[in-house]
C-alpha cells in the first residue's frame, strides 16, 4: 500500500545554480547533496535535493536531464526546460501578493502577476531552468 509521496522530480540546466535559486531565491533547505558512485553510473550522479522548511518529508530531487537517460532524450530534455515548456507544480502561499513581492525583490521572474481564479488567487512564475510553477494562495472554504 503506498502511504504517502517522499519525493518528486525536476530537471534542471545547472545543478549548482539550481541549488542557489531554490535556497536563496525560494528559501528552501538541502535536504541531500552527494555525488553516487560510479556503481550507480560510469560518471556519477549528483543527488541533489531541496525542500521548503515546513515541508522536509517531501524532498525535491533537482536533477540532471542525464540521470536515468540516454544522451539523446537527455538533449531533448535540456531542450524542453530552455524553452520553458515543461510545468513543475503548484506551490501553495498563505498571501499570494505578499509572496509574490518576497519572491520578486530575491530576483524570481514571474511570467503572471497574481490574479483571482475560480480556486483562489494565482501567479505563475518560472524557476532558473525554465521549469514554471503556480504560487497559489487558496480560497477559504
Amino acid at each position: 500500500m503506498i502511504t504517502k509521496l517522499s519525493h518528486c522530480c525536476y530537471y534542471v540546466l545547472d545543478q549548482d545554480s539550481a541549488k542557489e535559486f531554490y535556497t536563496t531565491k525560494l528559501g528552501f533547505e538541502v535536504r541531500s547533496d552527494f555525488v553516487m558512485g560510479s556503481d550507480f553510473s560510469a560518471k556519477g550522479i549528483r543527488w541533489l535535493t531541496v525542500s521548503p522548511p515546513g515541508q522536509p518529508e517531501v524532498e525535491i530531487i533537482l536533477a540532471d536531464p542525464a540521470m536515468g537517460h540516454d544522451d539523446e532524450t537527455a538533449a531533448g530534455l535540456r531542450t524542453l526546460l530552455a524553452k520553458g515548456a515543461l510545468g513543475a507544480g503548484v506551490w501553495q502561499t498563505d498571501d499570494c501578493h505578499k509572496t509574490y513581492r518576497e519572491l520578486s525583490e530575491r530576483g524570481v521572474v514571474f511570467l503572471q502577476e497574481p490574479a483571482d481564479r475560480p480556486y483562489g488567487v494565482e501567479a505563475v512564475f518560472r524557476d532558473d531552468s525554465g521549469n514554471w510553477f503556480s504560487l497559489t494562495q487558496r480560497h477559504s472554504a
